[in-house]
């Protein structure tokens, strides 16, 4: 998911708090004890990453040359001249160290993101090894593939691990107030509402929201999942609120006043003071790797990517599919038997369950499923229809009298899709992308809801791992359009991997 700002500064960690003065009108708070300076325990954290990556990574080193030679490592012929192997891999793990370091991997506002963070230090990791290859050719250095092969995906394994260990001790440290970046928003009430609403929803605990700043500094507060947000200042005084509040980052939603000059005049506002400034982009479906700066002198242009629905990437997501699914047919097997076997004893009826989809540009296909309801269930849906618990054109119904025994655990793990390998084995459906829709659902959709159809629908998908039955309509449509204009390889492999999560401490299957 992109994040629901764009910062402009140097990102939402709590920095080195000024002395406060007050806000004409509004009451002062002050840093809570467990609130760190941002500077000193930002620097503290960074340390620490250094400290495991250099242990990760001479310890990578380390095991794949004894992997490779042994206690004793024969010499190298560096060139002209013949050294030891202990100098070659001091050599990869400085390089290896520096790279991450170049490549900003411990950077305050890539730490605990999660996937952005990963992503640059198995680029970082690539690089590094790319760099050192060519090097190694250049120099006529003989070293051993074999060595020089297994230390990267040890190594990477190592740091995904150790980042991973890193990024979990942080959240844990935020849900007891440590480590939270103080957030004052401005904009107007609408655009206030759904920053904050998304900020508190989704970013984990990285920000605080301790007030919102609207045009006039009165009115009712802001709603917020779990706790009203007070309007502590105007526009003309967001400086002194954030001075007075002890705030770090001020986060500016959509266009908040009819001014051009005024978020520059803002910007000047904050100078001096510990506040970092952040844009909440309107480009709200839009992720990060779409969105580029070009700048023209004096005029900063955003550029916008136009998604692609064709092209190499789509080749390279229809060969994930074919093959893990095969593989997971396979494997999967005795799991298929034994489910089999289950439904047969619980309820009378077929095993599987064959039902019309719409598939990519609204294509018909049929889709597979373990049956998890009554043999009639399809005849009975009209009497329940007054019941429906869903919006939009879905139907949802918590208790559904049609669920059989079984069918309530096979639908609480999703293990009654599991037939739905075959579909994404011989190419209607992919293991990632939208909820794929009943025909009947397809035509009552709205224009841009259509949008949906542009990419083969999914075994999991956003809707998946962001509440499933208890998203709203209007929520699940706006996941799977977010998807479809902003999908890559990389965010497949973290949604089926958040999807195992999911299905491990199930939330909304019914």
């Amino acid at each position: 998911m992109a994040d629901p700002a764009t910062s402009v500064s140097t990102g939402p960690w709590p920095q080195a708090a000024p002395s406060a003065r007050s806000v004409p009108g509004q009451a002062t708070s002050s840093r809570a004890d467990s609130f760190t300076s941002g500077a000193i325990w930002a620097r503290r954290y960074r340390t620490k990453l250094l400290v495991t990556d250099t242990s990760v990574v001479i310890l990578a080193v380390s095991i794949s040359l004894q992997a490779r030679f042994g206690p004793s490592a024969p010499t190298l012929a560096w060139g002209t001249v013949a050294t030891d192997y202990s100098l070659a891999a001091l050599v990869i793990s400085a390089t290896w160290i520096a790279v991450l370091g170049a490549f900003r991997t411990r950077d305050t506002r890539v730490v605990g993101v999660g996937p952005r963070e990963y992503k640059l230090v198995v680029n970082a990791s690539a690089v590094a090894f790319g760099l050192l290859a060519i090097v190694f050719v250049i120099l006529q250095v003989d070293i051993a593939r074999r060595f020089f092969v297994l230390a990267l995906p040890i190594g990477v394994f190592g740091l995904l691990f150790e980042r991973w260990l890193w990024r979990k001790w942080l959240l844990r440290q935020r849900k007891f107030g440590h480590y939270m970046a103080r957030v004052i928003v401005v904009g107007n009430r609408r655009d206030v509402e759904y920053v904050v609403g998304q900020v508190e929803a989704k970013t984990g605990p990285t920000f605080h929201i301790v007030g919102a700043a609207l045009k006039q500094a009165h009115g009712s507060a802001i709603a917020a999942p779990g706790r009203p947000i007070p309007i502590v200042s105007d526009f003309e005084h967001v400086a002194d609120a954030a001075i007075a509040f002890d705030v770090d980052t001020v986060i500016v939603a959509g266009q908040p006043s009819a001014s051009p000059d005024y978020i520059r005049t803002l910007a000047w506002d904050l100078e001096g003071t510990s506040a970092d400034l952040v844009l909440s982009t309107r480009l709200t479906d839009v992720a990060g790797p779409r969105i580029h700066f070009r700048p023209v002198e004096g005029l900063p242009l955003i550029h916008v990517e136009i998604p692609k629905f064709e092209g190499a990437r789509h080749v390279l997501k229809r060969t994930l599919d074919a093959t893990s699914a095969g593989l997971a047919l396979i494997v999967l097997l005795p799991v298929f038997a034994l489910l089999a076997v289950l439904i047969k004893l619980d309820s009378p009826g077929p095993i599987l369950f064959c039902q019309q989809r719409c598939g990519r540009n609204g294509r018909t296909f049929t889709i597979v499923k373990f049956r998890s309801m009554v043999q009639t269930a399809e005849d009975d849906l009209a009497g329940l229809l007054d019941r429906n618990q869903a919006a939009g054109v879905l139907f949802k119904m918590r208790n559904d009298p049609r669920i059989t025994k079984i069918g309530r655990v096979l639908r609480k793990y999703s293990l009654d899709e599991l037939p739905q390998l075959w579909n994404v084995f011989i190419g209607e459906m992919s293991l990632v992308g939208p909820r794929p829709p009943l025909p009947s659902e397809v035509e009552s959709y709205d224009p841009h809801v259509q949008r949906r159809l542009y990419i083969k629908p999914g075994l999991t998908g956003m809707w998946q791992i962001n509440g499933r039955s208890s998203l709203s309509w209007e929520e699940s449509v706006r996941l799977d359009l977010y998807y479809v204009e902003n999908w890559s390889l990389a965010g497949d492999l973290m949604i089926i991997w958040r999807t195992f999560k999911t299905l491990a401490r199930p939330i909304g299957a019914y």
